[in-house]
């Protein structure tokens, strides 16, 4: 659902007043998390979609990683995982064996449990995961903490979302798009681990409502501003020359019309630019905030597990809740 509709739906339901919600105190948070004891704390998430690529057993593993995603970015240990499937009766059931198989090699790699699941016949494939996990609070991360000062990190490229939208509309091969594919189908594990260990101010991944969305929310959840440095962005081939064509998903022009009026320079903002900062984005990486003092610890753990990430920006107190691209 587009952001302004959905923020339109969550207001008008009962609030839960129960003081072990400890996710009702952070706003746009990522998972929802439910204190058991002082030192541990159920984080519970749930996402699933159609296929963004052909392959089905691809398509399983970038669906599990997404679901996990929510959970590795709060901190949380995944414990346990349901499947979601809608799948036609049309179509082969060896492409639903791949796609289970999947999201099962994923949550392997997680050290998750896949306890069950429920699955109905749709006219169209959906698969995703509801994903449980583990976190001590003290040791939780979320949108809420940013400080002036810090420095903005981002562990994936961006553009998927207009890459899958030329997969389907026939213009690029799985093959073009493969470091994109290979980007989805990796766990935010390591990336988690790092900041775990560096300890960071805030979080969140980037997924459906774009890096504009996501970086809106860390802004508007922690009362700063945020600084993005258009040239430090990295995305991944050929998605400039997709976006130029008009190869744009549907849900950026959601994100555009919701987010980018918070932008303070948006009217001078190149197109092509605003394509990629509101890009939906499938299984995206983490954004993390963290202290300058801190940030070449941060990089140095998170090229020691593999995970290529780059400064992007920085959080200042000019223009609280809002953006600024420069």
């Amino acid at each position: 659902m587009a952001p302004g509709p959905l923020a339109q739906v969550l207001r008008q339901l009962p609030t839960v007043d129960d003081p072990n919600l400890l996710s009702n105190a952070i706003p746009f948070a990522d998972a929802g998390v439910y204190r058991l004891r002082d030192d541990c704390a159920l984080v519970q998430s749930v996402d699933f979609f159609t296929p963004v690529v052909d392959d089905p057993l691809s398509f399983g593993r970038i669906a599990a990683a997404n679901a996990l995603s929510d959970l590795y970015a709060m901190g949380a240990r995944p414990l346990t995982a349901l499947n979601l499937v809608g799948f036609p009766r049309c179509l082969d059931h060896a492409a639903l064996v791949a796609i289970l198989k999947g999201g099962a090699e994923k949550l392997a790699e997680a050290g998750a449990a896949l306890v069950g699941g429920h699955t109905v016949e749709d006219d169209e494939p959906k698969y995703g995961l509801a994903v449980t996990g583990l976190v001590d609070p003290a040791r939780m991360v979320s949108t809420v903490g940013a400080r002036p000062g810090d420095r903005l990190v981002l562990t994936k490229p961006l553009g998927t979302g207009i890459l899958a939208t030329a997969l389907k509309g026939e213009v690029i091969t799985e093959a073009e798009m493969g470091e994109a594919i290979r980007s989805m189908q990796t766990l935010n594990k390591a990336a988690s681990e790092a900041m775990l260990e560096v300890g960071v101010h805030a979080c969140t991944d980037i997924t459906g409502f774009g890096l504009l969305g996501h970086a809106l929310e860390m802004a508007g959840a922690s009362g700063v501003g945020l600084v993005i440095e258009a040239g430090a962005l990295r995305i991944f081939p050929l998605v400039l020359d997709m976006a130029a064509i008009g190869l744009v998903p549907a849900g950026s022009y959601h994100n555009r019309e919701y987010y980018l009026p918070q932008v303070v320079n948006r009217d001078e903002l190149q197109p092509e630019l605003v394509d990629i900062l509101a890009d939906p984005q499938t299984s995206g990486g983490l954004l993390l905030a963290v202290a300058p003092e801190r940030l070449a610890a941060l990089e140095g753990a998170l090229q020691t597990r593999g995970v290529n990430a780059f400064v992007i920006g920085r959080i200042t107190g000019d223009h609280p809740g809002r953006l600024q691209v420069d």
